[in-house]
């Protein structure tokens, strides 16, 4: 029953996010649509592929930041109603094609790059430079006071935290589920689901005692927290790279050219520091990938 309604309000969610995209440009705006999922670093990096295609080719761009979730944007391109986004070769991997954890990169970037094509018609493009995986986070007194460094170290004290995550991270393949049975993380109350937005506030305001963040968030630096190593290697690789769909590729011939000059572009500090920019100083995600381009030689 839980999974039923967790599968009618994604599919809920999913109808009104792109009844939003058609109310909100209903002749369409552009020749391609480019979606981004409703995190800063999605909205980052859907700026960075819009402005670099439109900046290397005579294509439009219509940007649709903040689409949803994974399964969301998903289901958006595999039925067409965008042209492509930015997805995690690990998110890919274990909550697409629900495949076993393999911690080998060329690995998992392989498998989804060959399962993408076969079963949605859809190129997964070389990878940006940079992994975000997910993050279990803990405050900097709590690392100091209990000697935390890694996950293994927090099985004690579980059964006295609060913990809180995203409504995704509780059903994903990859999710908490089988990282509590790695660990033994036996927390005294189910996790807290919250918008990823609310993670933060929620464990600086002590409401919860560990979240599950990602990698290159912005805030763990802004607000001194700790990441506990991943020490079983539970996260699979998450890589980031772009997905398009093949159809559009080859209407386009030259989107494919544009794209494969941002591989390699970004590493895991620098798209930190973009995401510092963004929710860290409140700075306007087109105006800092429009400085990022310029750096990087892309403008």
């Amino acid at each position: 029953m839980k999974k039923f309604i967790s599968f009618f309000l994604i599919s809920f969610a999913f109808v009104i996010a792109i009844a939003s995209c058609s109310i909100d440009n209903p002749t369409g705006g552009g020749d391609i649509i480019i979606a981004s999922k409703a995190f800063t670093e999605q909205d980052i990096l859907g700026e960075l592929l819009a402005q670099h295609i439109e900046a290397t080719t005579n294509l439009k761009v219509d940007l649709r930041p903040r689409l949803g979730g994974t399964f969301i944007c998903h289901q958006a391109i595999t039925t067409g109603n965008i042209d492509g986004y930015v997805e995690y070769t690990g998110t890919s991997y274990n909550a697409i094609l629900k495949q076993k954890v393999v911690s080998d990169p060329q690995e998992v970037f392989r498998r989804v790059k060959e399962d993408y094509d076969k079963k949605f018609n859809l190129k997964v493009m070389e990878p940006l430079g940079f992994e975000n995986t997910y993050a279990m986070i803990v405050r900097k007194t709590d690392a100091e006071k209990y000697n935390l460094q890694n996950l293994s170290d927090a099985e004690k004290y579980a059964p006295q935290w609060r913990a809180g995550v995203e409504y995704e991270f509780m059903e994903r393949e990859d999710g908490f589920p089988g990282l509590a049975k790695t660990y033994n993380l036996n927390f005294a109350r189910s996790p807290q689901q919250m918008d990823k937005g609310l993670l933060y506030r929620a464990i600086t305001q002590n409401l919860v005692d560990m979240v599950a963040g990602y990698s290159t968030d912005g805030q763990i630096s802004r607000l001194g927290l700790v990441v506990l190593e991943d020490n079983k290697k539970y996260f699979p690789p998450y890589e980031a790279t772009p997905v398009f769909r093949k159809e559009t590729l080859k209407k386009y011939p030259e989107l494919e050219k544009s794209l494969s000059q941002l591989t390699g572009k970004i590493n895991a500090e620098e798209m930190s520091r973009l995401n510092y920019l963004v929710e860290g100083e409140l700075r306007n995600p087109k105006e800092v990938v429009k400085e990022f381009r310029k750096l990087k030689g892309l403008a």
